[in-house]
């Protein structure tokens, strides 16, 4: 289908919103996108025609819901192009995809003095739970830098990594400076030391191609929130010979082929890490999300994306005097995410400010802080565009930081001139 981000617009019904009397202007997807009425319809339609358990009932609805939970596994492991879809474990969010990784593969598989090479970029959901590995099985934690610009110090981390490492695990696109990272030169530098690559792609797979044949990762995170599918449901897709050596953390109900009071059985991949009841109507929605992007084109995100964040920095130059943005000027190297500060204001002023002209944009430290104290800084604003966002969008953005701008610096020079009151 041709690219037209103003007909998208038109499948997204929160779009029509407003907030405090003006139109919603949502900037805010890196952190959660919205979903096409496709998606909503749905889950909708499961619930009204196919709600059942799957996997192990006899009768028609359970059949069918089944088929469409084995569908959505199909549907992924095409997206990312897995080598099967029994390399596709649903689970909660990226979050959760990666501490299955730590723990299931992790507990087994390292012992005391190994060494896991990380990122100080990474989201805390790629960082605490190796972390915890430190606590548990006594191996060490490695933090790689970053350059001035946001890029990966990529030398540092050829000489970090030694016979000592068992895992590199990395973000494929911060989340906070935009920063897409050379994953396939990683996993050349992991494999001169047969170590495993993890790889958090819960920013990259929603905003570009990804290939997991030709990264040749062991693991990928992603959530199906932040890609037009619902809350609940994330995915982590392994190597098959990579899930085998994994040993299953949460068992019971699906978990199993056989249990007698002496062993267990552990079923086959994906199940045996699928624990309990699990997300089928999310796993209906995210198969829909996919194939409405794929019917866009990831080609097409990633292209939109460049656009936006190129006009968003020509226009960032207006205020250039007031406001520092973070993250690699090369486009090429960055998604479609801009963190910023505007001079003696603080973050959560401005995210504020914003909010009250209709405009979603995310403030804090975004769950990366050793980042933000890397950087020097306490917190930012972040904008993250997506395929719904358009350039009119970006002006009204960038206007309103003007206007934002103009009056703190009025009300400054009244304080001044206040504190300079010497009258009774």
């Amino acid at each position: 289908m041709k690219f037209n981000p103003y007909t998208i617009r038109e499948d997204f019904p929160t779009l029509n919103r407003m907030v405090h009397g003006k139109p919603l202007i949502y900037l805010d997807n890196a952190a959660t996108t919205h979903k096409p009425k496709q998606v909503i319809e749905a889950i909708k339609d499961f619930y009204e025609k196919y709600n059942s358990n799957v996997h192990r009932g006899v009768h028609t609805l359970s059949q069918e819901a089944s088929s469409l939970y084995e569908e959505a596994h199909e549907v992924t492991a095409k997206f990312i192009n897995a080598y099967s879809w029994e390399e596709v474990i649903f689970t909660k969010n990226a979050t959760d995809s990666l501490n299955l990784v730590a723990y299931s593969w992790g507990l087994k598989n390292l012992k005391p003095g190994d060494e896991i090479v990380i990122t100080i970029m990474e989201h805390h959901s790629n960082m605490l739970p190796w972390r915890n590995l430190e606590l548990l099985k006594g191996v060490k934690v490695k933090y790689v830098d970053i350059n001035d610009d946001g890029t990966l110090k990529y030398d540092e981390l050829e000489r970090m990594v030694n016979e000592r490492t068992k895992i590199i695990a990395v973000t494929l696109m911060s989340n906070v400076l935009g920063t897409i990272n050379d994953v396939k030169r990683i996993v050349k530098i992991a494999r001169e030391v047969n170590a495993i690559v993890v790889v958090d792609g819960a920013q990259g797979v929603p905003h570009m191609p990804v290939n997991v044949r030709e990264l040749g990762i062991d693991f990928l995170a992603f959530s199906a929130h932040k890609m037009l599918g619902p809350t609940g449901i994330g995915v982590l897709w392994g190597k098959k010979e990579r899930l085998e050596e994994m040993m299953p953390l949460k068992v019971g109900g699906g978990t199993i082929k056989d249990v007698t009071l002496d062993s267990v059985e552990w079923n086959d991949l994906p199940w045996r890490f699928e624990d309990g009841t699990p997300n089928i109507a999310g796993s209906v929605g995210l198969s829909v999300a996919i194939e409405y992007l794929r019917k866009v084109g990831m080609e097409n995100v990633r292209q939109h994306e460049i656009e936006l964040t190129r006009y968003t920095l020509k226009r960032f130059e207006e205020l250039k005097d007031a406001l520092t943005w973070y993250g690699p000027q090369e486009l090429s190297m960055r998604g479609g995410i801009v963190s910023f500060n505007i001079e003696g204001l603080d973050h959560h002023a401005v995210g504020k400010a914003l909010d009250l002209l209709g405009i979603a944009v995310r403030t804090g430290m975004h769950c990366t802080h050793p980042l933000h104290y890397r950087l020097g800084i306490k917190g930012s604003v972040r904008a993250s565009f997506y395929i719904y966002n358009v350039k009119e969008e970006i002006d009204t953005f960038v206007d309103s930081l003007r206007t934002i701008t103009n009056v703190a610096n009025i009300l400054s020079l009244a304080q001044i001139d206040r504190d300079r009151c010497t009258c009774g």
